[in-house]
């Protein structure tokens, strides 16, 4: 081999050397990556069953006030600021962490999962929100109180010919099963002069395909634990086609928790209105 063959075979083997330890950096940083990518916090499921932990909101000042509150909003009392703090430590106590965390669009949503996430361990998670998971629109009847909107939507029924007599037929109405909610939401979008007014259907149809793409996204992943913070009718429109049970009294209680499980492409409601999280998370 002549001086100028040895030198073109060396400057070879040179690139060749190069390009394989190019190769072996590239395999070890994506190991590397890989590594961190597992330790990233998402803790899978045993069978790859995603737990929506669904909860109402902490009281507002609507709420105390008695009036209608779907997409107009109002911050969280003093008593819901601490039932909503009790929930994240109930939550802490029974030692469950959450891959992620979803909220309404809505101020007295979101504060409420902020609070729940910081008092249950979980305050590294990043909360996302959508206005899918928003409270029914009741349009003209936004922040007038309970008494109008439902008393007019009673006369609407032929409950009453006043406010105040068909305000307290509907819901004795609807205890006895003559009118459901569905029957009740239609009255009031029935008579909205807006337009911003929803239906039963309408209502349960956003929030069902909003839980259905998380679900499905989180299923893929493994599954585990995910935080959901929406409202009273809202989360009740969105179970109905998965339960048959009501909560005493027709209406889901502040910060109470409603779990529902996904897998195999079903949904399962294991729990409903359940406070015992914030009877724990109040010791």
């Amino acid at each position: 081999m002549n001086r100028k063959e040895f030198v073109m075979k060396k400057t070879v083997m040179q690139k060749m050397g190069a390009v394989f330890f190019a190769a072996v950096v590239g395999v070890v940083l994506i190991a590397g990556c890989a590594s961190v990518s597992s330790k990233s916090g998402w803790v899978p499921s045993d069978d790859g069953s995603v737990t929506f932990y669904v909860t109402r909101h902490g009281r507002t000042m609507f709420n105390t006030v008695h009036r209608a509150q779907g997409w107009s909003d109002t911050p969280l009392t003093p008593p819901g600021v601490e039932v909503a703090e009790q929930l994240g430590r109930g939550i802490k106590a029974q030692g469950i962490t959450f891959n992620a965390a979803w909220s309404s669009d809505s101020g007295r949503a979101r504060e409420t999962a902020r609070l729940v996430l910081e008092n249950s361990g979980n305050a590294g998670i990043a909360l996302r929100e959508t206005k899918n998971f928003r409270e029914s629109g009741f349009g003209l009847f936004e922040g007038d109180t309970d008494e109008n909107m439902w008393g007019n939507a009673g006369i609407h029924l032929g409950l009453g010919n006043t406010v105040e007599e068909a305000y307290q037929a509907i819901f004795a109405a609807m205890m006895t099963g003559r009118y459901t909610i569905s029957d009740v939401l239609g009255a009031v979008k029935a008579i909205d002069t807006t337009g911003f007014a929803e239906d039963y259907d309408t209502v349960k149809t956003r929030m069902q395909n909003q839980l259905v793409q998380l679900a499905e996204e989180y299923a893929g992943k493994g599954g585990g634990n995910i935080l959901v913070v929406a409202h009273g009718i809202s989360i009740l429109a969105m179970i109905s086609d998965w339960t048959t049970e009501q909560p005493k009294g027709g209406q889901l209680e502040n910060a109470s928790v409603t779990k529902v499980v996904y897998k195999d492409g079903k949904f399962t409601v294991t729990e409903l209105n359940n406070m015992a999280y914030v009877e724990a998370g109040s010791q």
